[in-house]
């Protein structure tokens, strides 16, 4: 029993040393997003650790296997839809992933439960949730007039 505490010691500690990089890339401001400020107050507090280059490390960042689990799906969101690329964006995929997003919001599966144990201000409200409604439909409209 004491051997097997010290080999799951031994990886614990073994496994910090495998870390991800959790550098920001600098943000171009304009290339950006700039929506009004409800929006992005709603953006910026539910969605932006994972959808820009604006993410903010907490402490646990730095804690292996958690590390690996933020640095995917940190990385996974900013490929589904990156706020701080917003222009470069190709019109297509940005309706595409605008209808996606307002699904995922309107199903309660954005942002995701795993985060929201640890933000608990995150959380998207039935106001917060229409706010970003419109703002989605928003930009479909204009990206179907285009």
């Amino acid at each position: 029993m004491k051997k097997a505490l010290l080999w799951v010691f031994g990886i614990a500690i073994a496994i910090q040393f495998i870390r991800p990089d959790f550098k920001n890339p600098k943000v171009d401001e304009t290339v950006a997003l700039n929506a009004d400020t409800k929006v992005m107050s709603v953006l910026k507090t539910s969605c932006y650790d994972c959808h820009s280059n604006e993410t903010k490390y907490p402490w646990y960042h730095n804690v292996a296997p958690v590390s690996w689990m933020m640095s995917s799906n940190i990385n996974d969101g900013r490929k589904a839809l990156d706020f701080s690329n917003w222009a470069n964006i190709d019109a297509k995929v940005k309706l595409e992933r605008l209808k996606r997003a307002k699904q995922l919001v309107n199903n309660e599966l954005m942002p995701k439960s795993e985060y929201l144990l640890m933000h608990k201000d995150a959380d998207l409200d039935k106001e917060k949730k229409e706010t970003l409604e419109q703002f989605f439909d928003l930009q479909i409209k204009k990206l179907y007039k285009s």
